[in-house]
């Protein structure tokens, strides 16, 4: 029981991160362009005499110990793939830093943009509570949860109503 639910969790914050957050648009577009600066220091570099990248997959780890800042990546040697890696290091840098760190800050920021989903986390926290709990609160909670089913019901009623109401309208102009 207690790994499936540590498995939900861990999707439910996969989806969160790739719904709600930059990450997945930002790897994308740090592959892409790492590819594209791969590919233009690999043809200006092509032919050069004694440039180390020799090849298009020389070409792809050099940008990525490059932008990484490891240190560990040979320097190009034409003028015209000094400006593209070192394009490719600013920029690269940046998006790959600043996706880190937007992917965090939107994360732990959204919740409290959506208060539905810190009552759906309080509610999960207050029932791995209910151990400790008397039979007097236990009463009261059934109470209190058997009025939430009704209120969630008649909100329910409403929103459907809405719906068709405005359905109607759509088809009647």
């Amino acid at each position: 029981m207690r790994r499936s639910k540590q498995n939900t969790r861990l999707k439910r914050f996969i989806k969160d991160i790739s719904i709600h957050t930059p990450f997945t648009n930002m790897i994308i577009l740090l592959v892409t362009l790492w590819l594209a600066f791969s590919t233009g220091l690999y043809f200006a570099e092509r032919g050069v005499e004694g440039a180390s990248i020799r090849s298009y997959g020389d070409a792809m780890y050099w940008g990525i110990a490059a932008f990484s800042t490891a240190g560990i990546a040979d320097a190009p040697q034409s003028g015209i793939a000094k400006l593209i890696g070192g394009t490719w290091i600013v920029v690269g840098s940046v998006i790959f830093f600043g996706t880190i760190v937007a992917t965090i800050t939107t994360y732990f920021m959204r919740p409290l943009q959506r208060p539905s989903k810190r009552i759906i986390d309080t509610i999960e926290y207050n029932l791995e509570q209910l151990n400790d709990l008397s039979i007097d609160e236990l009463d009261i909670l059934k109470e209190t949860v058997d009025t939430l089913i009704i209120h969630v019901e008649n909100l329910k009623k409403k929103q459907l109503n809405k719906k068709r109401s405005s359905g109607t309208q759509d088809y009647t102009i």
